[in-house]
């Protein structure tokens, strides 16, 4: 669906617009500090009564200034309201606390872009990750995935899972369903593909490759699980275009996984799997486009999320649209066979097989 073709805002509206975005770092930080320092939640508990500003800084040892400042804040945001000096919590509010999207969201962008965004016009310019040396001296981000500080490393594993964990099950059936038992997982991550596939039939095998560091995280979990004999590693470093994918394989799975590289790379990768796949093999792969979203908001998140790529992963890719993407399958030699829409939160699974 197509959100963006007329511009549906008054000349008020559209000011008033622009001031949100000229204040957003200020507005990101002040809610995440009235989430983090318990002054939401406090205001929360007090239900309707609600609670004064004189309460907050007995309650949570905050100044009177500081408290003050962040609810005031919060006022031109939407997260409180007040009347005569009591502040009781609004819809916004409760969403900022509670709602597992916008926490997940939050934390991602605080703990593994906010730094490395104020590169954003050098990553423009120079086609590379500039805002990563936040993070790490590492090529992209994924090599150095396993090195992060462990809040980082959380908050950067919650956003990739959080929007494929609820789309596992519904697909499970779609892959499995037409009878492959043998499949490659590539870009495996940290196994869930695979434990998911492995608790679907018994008789399913998975290879994960991978990345050497992100196997690492994969094989401990596997380990813990007893499945060794049903799922196996290979490390590659799939940009390196000498690196062929191995065969036997009745089908290749790739979830969440293309959208990290550019479209000649994601061409160059499939036109590998087409090679590794005989006549009959099948290639799945599960996407959010953003052109194919339900709500504009889901088309939102998707859009912000591809700056991510361009200023820390590896400054060439991006959350795609399905009009480009479905460009890079057909010139690697694929057709779609089947195409599923809207599953979980924002999801597209593709089945192809070679032409």
């Amino acid at each position: 669906m197509n959100f963006f073709s007329k511009d549906r805002k008054t000349a008020f509206e559209a000011k008033e617009q622009a001031q949100w975005i000229a204040f957003g770092p200020m507005i990101f930080q002040a809610a995440r500090v009235l989430r983090n320092s318990g002054i939401l939640q406090m205001i929360e508990e007090s239900g309707t009564d609600g609670v004064t500003i004189e309460q907050i800084t007995e309650q949570l040892k905050l100044s009177t200034y500081g408290v003050r400042v962040l609810l005031e804040s919060g006022l031109s945001i939407g997260l409180v309201i007040v009347n005569d000096g009591i502040y009781t919590l609004t819809k916004t509010g409760y969403f900022i606390l509670h709602d597992p999207l916008t926490r997940t969201n939050m934390d991602f962008v605080h703990d593994v872009n906010y730094k490395g965004m104020y590169y954003l016009d050098k990553s423009i310019e120079n086609g590379k990750p500039e805002g990563l040396k936040e993070l790490g001296n590492w090529p992209t981000i994924y090599e150095g995935l396993s090195s992060l500080p462990p809040h980082v490393q959380k908050s950067w594993f919650s956003f990739d899972h959080f929007f494929s964990d609820d789309a596992f099950p519904l697909v499970l059936r779609h892959v499995y369903g037409t009878g492959v038992r043998k499949l490659l997982d590539v870009g495996g991550n940290t196994g869930k593909w695979a434990v998911a596939s492995t608790g679907f039939r018994d008789d399913i095998e998975v290879t994960i490759m991978d990345l050497p560091g992100q196997l690492n995280v994969a094989k401990k979990k596997i380990a813990e699980m007893g499945l060794e004999d049903r799922v196996s590693f290979k490390a590659v470093n799939i940009l390196d275009e000498t690196v062929k994918f191995p065969t036997g394989y009745e089908a290749i799975w790739m979830s969440q996984f293309l959208d990290c590289f550019s479209e000649a790379e994601i061409v160059s990768i499939l036109k590998r799997a087409h090679a590794a796949l005989d006549e009959k093999g099948k290639l799945f792969i599960l996407e959010p486009f953003w052109d194919l979203q339900r709500f504009e908001v889901a088309a939102f998140c998707l859009h912000q999320t591809s700056l991510y790529f361009t200023a820390l992963a590896n400054g060439n890719s991006q959350m795609y649209s399905a009009a480009i993407f479905l460009k890079c399958v057909d010139e690697a030699g694929f057709t779609i066979e089947k195409q599923v829409n809207g599953i979980g939160l924002s999801q597209t699974l593709l089945t192809c097989r070679k032409k």
